[in-house]
């Protein structure tokens, strides 16, 4: 079985070809192949972690900016998505010594290797909206 990397030279066809290409293998290797995705919904998984990561993208921001710029959701869930996101090693979390205490989150480097994923989500996002509002349903 292939081995799918998530380094930058490993484009997001290419890992389709690998996975498709393993599923053609008996189903016990086609199971292992999709492990991989399980993995990612693991982490980035639910309805919060991407519009995080996608805030982030943009650089560090305090709470107050995260609970602002992502629409709908609660102090509690943020605060709890920030923390399974910082325990995944995803984002980091810098308390400031200064009067008054500021918090920053920030996205690690492991994080910021979402970027292309959330990239593609955007893409096929704006193209499935505009393929809904021209195509006529039948």
């Amino acid at each position: 079985m292939e081995e799918i990397t998530t380094t930058e030279e490993t484009s997001l066809s290419e890992a389709v070809t690998a996975v498709t290409h393993d599923c053609a293998l008996p189903a016990h290797e086609c199971k292992k192949a999709i492990m991989g995705v399980h993995d990612a919904m693991y982490v980035l998984g639910g309805k919060w972690k991407i519009y995080i990561i996608a805030a982030l993208l943009f650089g560090p921001k305090r709470y107050s900016d995260l609970l602002r710029d992502i629409n709908g959701i609660s102090g509690k869930v943020l605060s709890r998505e920030l923390k399974e996101m910082e325990t995944n090693r995803l984002l980091t979390r810098s308390v400031s010594g200064t009067a008054p205490l500021t918090v920053t989150y920030a996205l690690t480097p492991y994080g910021e290797s979402t970027k292309a994923i959330i990239g593609i989500l955007a893409e096929w996002g704006k193209s499935h909206r505009n393929y809904i509002i021209s195509e006529p349903q039948r």
